[in-house]
């Protein structure tokens, strides 16, 4: 959870530098700034003057990417991955080979665990060991993947902002020199410059969506893997004790 309030506390100082600017280093002081309509210079106005389709990409994939990680905060723990009830109910009624009692909870649960000795155990009428073990692999894989889908939204944004950033920025400068060249090459070097900084502000803005998407990523990939792995190891501890070929013929999960 630290990590996580550490992520969003990056994200929102990283929005709250593009609205503000930082004060006498992203902003010139008014000792080296003479025009009066440039003491106003920060990272906001920049922003309202660079405002294109890019733009709009990128503030669209910053609004994806907020939702996607308030997702992950109610869904990715451990107490909706593997719930502590539902797995000692699985372990205790394993334990005490009560297997038409886990037939019916494990139809009814949808905890990872649940979810691959339910696998299992219809794959066990066949009477079929190694088809058993290969169902329950399946649905391990399959969980786990389910799992890591929720946050590769992320790594997607993460990637794409950067590019996006990088077309409008390539974008800007075409516009910028092509400026130069109408004028004969005898452009107002100011006019020029602040073009050039509104084109590579659209690169400025994809790093401070991919920066804090690719964090969150990185930190929710562990966590995930850190659950899975444990859902795993759970699960194969049930599947191994399921009945034998012969006992699920005698009609133990007949039913």
């Amino acid at each position: 959870m630290l990590r996580l309030l550490f992520a969003l506390a990056l994200v929102l100082i990283s929005g709250a530098a593009l609205a503000q600017g930082v004060p006498g280093i992203l902003a010139p002081s008014e000792a080296t700034v003479s025009s009066p309509d440039l003491h106003t210079f920060g990272l906001w106005p920049l922003f309202q003057q660079s405002f294109d389709v890019f733009t709009v990409l990128l503030i669209v994939g910053s609004v994806i990417a907020l939702a996607v990680v308030f997702s992950c905060m109610l869904d990715i723990r451990a107490s909706r991955i593997l719930p502590r009830r539902s797995v000692e109910r699985i372990m205790a009624l394993t334990a005490h080979s009560e297997w038409d009692d886990l037939r019916d909870y494990v139809a009814r649960d949808d905890s990872y665990v649940g979810r691959v000795v339910r696998a299992a155990m219809l794959s066990a009428r066949t009477g079929d060991r190694e088809a058993v073990r290969d169902a329950a692999e399946l649905a391990a894989a399959e969980e786990s993947a389910r799992w890591f889908r929720r946050i590769e939204v992320l790594n997607v944004v993460g990637n794409l902002g950067p590019l996006i950033g990088l077309a409008g920025t390539v974008w800007g400068m075409i516009l910028a020199f092509t400026s130069l060249g109408q004028a004969g090459g005898q452009a107002d070097p100011t006019a020029l410059s602040t073009g050039i900084s509104k084109a590579l502000f659209h690169t400025l803005l994809g790093l401070s969506l991919a920066i804090p998407c690719l964090l969150v990523f990185g930190l929710y990939r562990s966590t995930v893997d850190r659950i899975c792995t444990r859902g795993m190891v759970l699960s194969s501890q049930v599947v191994d004790r399921l009945p034998n070929a012969g006992t699920a013929r005698s009609g133990v999960f007949g039913r």
